[in-house]
C-alpha cells in the first residue's frame, strides 16, 4: 500500500481537525493504492497462512475458505428501519439485499441472518490500509473479519457522517461536506466503489480512549483503479484531558493572514476559515 498525494485531500484533512470549545474534532482523508510493494507480498503470504489455519478449524463454516464473514454496519443498524414497530426494538432487518466483496452470489449464516462476507484479498487491503494510516502507533495485522463492514450504500454513509460532524460544526460543515464529496469523487470515482468500514472493540479500537463522543473509518474500494480512499474522524470532549490534547495543539501552530500555514508539510485551519479553504481548493 502507498499513500497518493493530494493536495486537495490534504487540505480537507487539516479542515477537519478542529477545537469548537466543547470538544476536538480530529479527522482526515487518504487515498491509498494497493498494488503490493516487497513488505506487503510477504505480509500477505503470512496473512494468508493465518486465516487458513483459522478456517481450518471451521470458523465460518462454509467450505470457501476465501471469504470472511463481516458484521452488520452500524450505518444499517442506526437506520430508521432498524428498531422500527415492524422488526422491533433490538432486531435488524434481513430483508435488506445483501452483496458479496470480491465475489458474487454467495451468502454465509451469522446466527438468523445472512451476513456479507469479503474476500482474503479485500480484507488484506483494509488491514494494510490501517496499518498504513495509524504507523508506527497502532498494529491492525491481527484484525479479524467480524470487525469490518460493508455498508449498505453511498447515500447511507453521507448521512451518517453528515449527522456526526453537522452536531459538531453546524451549519459550517455544509462547505466542507460539499468538498470532502467533490474531491473524493475526484480522487477514487465514488460510484464505483465499494464501502466497508471498521468497527473494532474497545481494545482494539484507536480511538477507544477516554472521552471519544463518536468515530468512524470508512473505506471507499475502487476494484478497478486498485485505489482506496480512507476517510476516519474522531470526536473528543474536551472534558477529558488525554494525551490527545498535546498531539492536536501540536497541530495548532502559527498561522499566516490567510489562515492556512504549513507545518511539517501540513495544512492546518484556524476556526473561520473554512470557506476561504474551500474556495481555493474550487478549479479557476
Amino acid at each position: 500500500m502507498k499513500l497518493l498525494e493530494n493536495s486537495k485531500l490534504e487540505t480537507i484533512s487539516l479542515l477537519m481537525c478542529r477545537d469548537t470549545g466543547d470538544c476536538r474534532l480530529i479527522g482526515r482523508v487518504e487515498s491509498y493504492s494497493c498494488k503490493m510493494t516487497a513488505a506487503d507480498k510477504k505480509f500477505y503470504g503470512h496473512f494468508l497462512h493465518l486465516t487458513s489455519c483459522e478456517e481450518g478449524s471451521g470458523n465460518m463454516g462454509n467450505q470457501n475458505q476465501d471469504l470472511h464473514a463481516l458484521s452488520t454496519p452500524q450505518t444499517f443498524v442506526g437506520s430508521p428501519l432498524a428498531g422500527s414497530p415492524i422488526f422491533g426494538p433490538n432486531s435488524i432487518p434481513t430483508v435488506f439485499v445483501r452483496t458479496i466483496s470480491g465475489s458474487s452470489h454467495h451468502s454465509v449464516e451469522c446466527g438468523a441472518q445472512l451476513c456479507d462476507t469479503i474476500s482474503n484479498k479485500t480484507l488484506f487491503y483494509l488491514i494494510s490500509t490501517l496499518n498504513e494510516s495509524f504507523s508506527p502507533d497502532y498494529d491492525f495485522s491481527d484484525a479479524k473479519s467480524d470487525e469490518f463492514s460493508r455498508e449498505p450504500g453511498l447515500k447511507w454513509v453521507k448521512d451518517s457522517i453528515h449527522s456526526n460532524m453537522s452536531a459538531v460544526l453546524g451549519d459550517e460543515f455544509a462547505v466542507l461536506e460539499a468538498s470532502l464529496w467533490k474531491n473524493a469523487d475526484e480522487e477514487i470515482k465514488l460510484g464505483d466503489c465499494e464501502i466497508y468500514s471498521y468497527n473494532p472493540d474497545l481494545n482494539s479500537d484507536p480511538y477507544g480512549e477516554e472521552g471519544t463522543l463518536w468515530s468512524f473509518n470508512y473505506f471507499f474500494y475502487n476494484k478497478k483503479m486498485k485505489r482506496i480512499l480512507f476517510l476516519t474522524c474522531r470526536a473528543i470532549s474536551n472534558r477529558v484531558m488525554t494525551s490527545t490534547n498535546e498531539d492536536f495543539e501540536t497541530d495548532l501552530m502559527d498561522l499566516d493572514d490567510t489562515g492556512l500555514t504549513s507545518c511539517n508539510s501540513i495544512v492546518t485551519p484556524t476556526l473561520h476559515t473554512i470557506s476561504k479553504a474551500a474556495s481555493l481548493m474550487a478549479p479557476p
